[in-house]
């Protein structure tokens, strides 16, 4: 387990990856414009499902860990009818900013092609990063987000928001869409996520995640029972844990704004 992780270098910090990657990928839109190579897999259970689970990846490792990792058996043992679908969606489609238009035409217009009304994005890591992206731009086509351990912006900015008194008391400035990811990303938050007019998002994370500081910010703009820490580290081990967290709650069935934290 521990080799497996190790050839996956997820512990390798995210935001220095994503600067030297600027460069050394910088030739590779041919890559970001193919359609996404999906893995999907179905619940088992007797009837047609209308749900579907769509796992982003993060930087490290692949689409097919979450079959290797034991997420995909982990949702099938509770169950659920909520089919599941993996895309390739690798750091490359975040690069030449199309991950979102791929995962659109990809995979979830036909999955709603073929009947799926409930669509929910669990986003791992970078993945946390591309689902929000993506509630932000269609939040029309999911019912929810889960973000386990997300990557959400850089060091610099997540120290302006908490320098100013929190994300409560912070004002993002001028600044451009399209330039600024970051400052849209948190605006957005700040506006619409906190106030709860944009799709349910939930957050797990390690206490001992590298980008625990940026997560536990976006946790102050949710409710307390939309929140799970636990001790854990930027690992598989603690991602599949906080998955179960999530499954056993059914957290896409809570549609209610004001419910009592549930216990971790």
């Amino acid at each position: 387990m521990k080799q497996h992780l190790a050839r996956q270098s997820i512990f390798r910090p995210i935001a220095v990856f994503f600067t030297a990657s600027a460069i050394l990928f910088s030739g590779c839109a041919y890559f970001a414009n193919k359609p996404l190579k999906t893995l999907s897999y179905v619940a088992g259970t007797p009837s047609p499902n209308r749900n579907l689970f769509i796992f982003l990846r993060g930087l490290g490792g692949s689409h097919h860990s979450f079959e290797k990792e034991g997420l995909v058996e982990a949702t099938r043992q509770r169950g659920l009818d909520f089919d599941m679908a993996a895309p390739n969606a690798h750091f490359i489609y975040y690069l030449e900013r199309t991950l979102l238009q791929r995962l659109r035409q990809d995979v979830i217009l036909p999955a709603k092609g073929k009947g799926y009304e409930n669509i929910w994005l669990v986003g791992f890591s970078m993945g946390g990063l591309g689902s929000l992206l993506y509630a932000h731009k269609h939040p029309e086509d999911i019912k929810g987000v889960c973000l386990i351990s997300p990557f959400l912006g850089y060091d610099a900015l997540i120290d302006e928001i908490n320098k100013s008194g929190g994300l409560q008391n912070w004002t993002p400035g001028e600044y451009s869409p399209d330039d600024d990811w970051q400052r849209m990303l948190w605006h957005w938050i700040k506006t619409r996520v906190a106030s709860q007019n944009a799709p349910p998002v939930y957050l797990g994370f390690g206490t001992g995640d590298p980008y625990a500081q940026a997560q536990q910010l976006l946790a102050t703009a949710l409710p307390a029972h939309r929140v799970i820490r636990l001790k854990g580290a930027h690992d598989y081990e603690t991602f599949k844990k906080i998955w179960q967290r999530f499954l056993d709650r059914n957290v896409w069935r809570d549609n209610e704004k004001t419910r009592p934290a549930a216990p971790d």
